[in-house]
């Protein structure tokens, strides 16, 4: 049995349009540093923008991945009638990665503005005479970041590819064997160690938290895990409805689209309780080194944003999604998805911006066409792997059981 996906015409062009916006946008702005009259802030803007960006598509599609091993220690078969769509997406977070990876490499290792020629994206790499920068030195370095940034990233990726490649190895297996199924077992153990060890712990201090190295919460691996870990299943459920529209995921049903749609509503209030608990505990406690962080986005220009972040990522969630009907209609699933995507780039946005530019912000053609470079690149890498392989997983053992899944 096969269910083959052929991209449509109509996507290509979708996805390249998108690449185009992305990559005119980039070259205007290289000519806005190059040949014109760019300030320290227009730099700063410039290669913070790619940082946000590069580092969101990179932590949302290896939420794919997470999803995957989880389902798989878990025997869940409820996910196997649309598990290429996480391994596809899980897949291509090497493209991601390897551009965030370059691009915080050039931050920390090239980019320098003013006369002192500091880094003013991740301070911590010039700290100067700055005593607390300095006693955060034996893990705020320069080796310190490369290590982890690459075993991250390396790892990540490589439990995506092998993910996808053991799955697809299962169709060939002989029917009932079982030796794939229990090797897959054992890597998703794995890679959950692997995981929170740096998406749960390291890697948002590293590559997030400490473009404000004076300021550190503990819970601030959490609450950028919840916010990516959201936008990562609404990633997976566009597909899913897409595929879906296109007549394809065939053993798909309204029951499958319900659990998603449960994991968004849940998942946003996850969050909402992460983001509150954080704030919270700094509200009370009123210490100035803590408070700094949430004066400048709430009191300051940001608090736009500030605001707006609770109102699309937990007021209209909860308000949507509550009911069951929402959670089975294909049109409020997509729009809450793509909304709940746009809601979390803010709360990223305002993760990386306040730190390094002050209060010198922008949401300009820049950062929208950058983002939507992005977007077309998930596009066409997620479109090229799904056309690859049969989107049933016709041999895998959990599959039946998929099949008669109900809510």
């Amino acid at each position: 049995m096969t269910d083959r996906f052929e991209i449509p015409a109509r996507l290509k062009t979708t996805s390249y349009a998108c690449m185009g916006i992305g990559a005119v946008t980039l070259i205007a702005g290289i000519a806005v540093l190059l040949l014109g009259h760019s300030t320290d802030t227009d730099k700063i803007r410039f290669w913070n923008t790619l940082l946000h960006d590069s580092v969101f598509f990179t932590l949302i599609t290896t939420v794919s991945v997470f999803v995957q091993a989880v389902a798989n220690l878990a025997h869940g078969g409820w996910i196997v009638a649309y598990r290429r769509v996480p391994e596809a997406i899980g897949a291509n977070l090497w493209i991601f990665g390897s551009i965030a990876v370059l691009v915080m490499f050039y931050i920390v290792f090239g980019f320098r503005v003013g006369a002192d020629k500091h880094n003013p994206i991740y301070e911590w790499v010039t700290p100067g005479e700055d005593k607390i920068l300095l006693g955060k030195s034996p893990f705020l370095n320069k080796g310190m970041f490369v290590m982890f940034t690459l075993a991250a990233v390396g790892l990540w990726a490589f439990f995506g590819q092998k993910f996808r490649s053991m799955s697809i190895a299962q169709e060939t297996a002989p029917k009932n064997e079982t030796r794939i199924f229990w090797k897959v077992f054992r890597l998703s153990g794995l890679f959950l160690l692997v995981y929170a060890l740096t998406q749960m712990s390291t890697i948002p201090w590293l590559w997030i938290m400490s473009t404000q190295a004076h300021w550190f919460s503990t819970m601030f691996s959490w609450y950028s895990f919840a916010s990516a870990f959201v936008s990562g299943w609404s990633l997976i459920l566009l597909w899913v409805i897409y595929l879906k529209n296109k007549g394809n995921l065939i053993f798909v049903t309204k029951e499958h689209l319900h659990d998603l749609g449960k994991f968004m509503f849940a998942f946003s209030i996850f969050w909402t309780y992460l983001w509150f608990s954080q704030y919270m505990l700094i509200w009370y406690a009123n210490i100035p080194d803590e408070t700094t962080y949430f004066k400048l986005r709430q009191q300051g220009p940001y608090s736009i944003i500030f605001y707006s972040n609770l109102v699309i990522n937990f007021a209209m969630p909860i308000l949507v999604l509550m009911s069951t009907p929402s959670k089975r209609n294909y049109f409020t699933l997509t729009f809450m998805a793509m909304v709940i995507i746009f809601g979390h780039w803010l709360d990223f946005f305002q993760m990386f911006m306040p730190g390094p530019l002050g209060e010198h912000w922008h949401i300009s053609w820049y950062e929208i066409g950058i983002f939507v470079g992005f977007v077309g690149i998930l596009i066409s890498s997620v479109a090229r792997t799904l056309a690859k392989s049969s989107l049933i997983p016709s041999n895998n053992l959990l599959l039946k059981e998929s099949m008669m899944h109900l809510s």
